[in-house]
């Protein structure tokens, strides 16, 4: 498995969450660069390691 959660244009929170969360790393891998960035956008609103994981749950649900 390729990690992408390493990528510079990915924060820090994100990719640590989807480092955690191998289903949701690789949906979010087979996204386009624009699903990318709109979910990258969302996580600027999210303020707790919990609410990160939750919305990146999400992701794959």
């Amino acid at each position: 498995m390729q990690n992408y959660a390493n990528g510079p244009e990915i924060p820090m929170g994100l990719g640590m969450a989807l480092a955690q969360n191998r289903e949701a790393m690789n949906h979010y891998a087979g996204l386009s660069k624009a699903e990318q960035e709109a979910i990258i956008k969302h996580t600027q609103e999210i303020r707790s390691k919990q609410e990160m994981e939750a919305y990146v749950q999400s992701l794959v649900q």
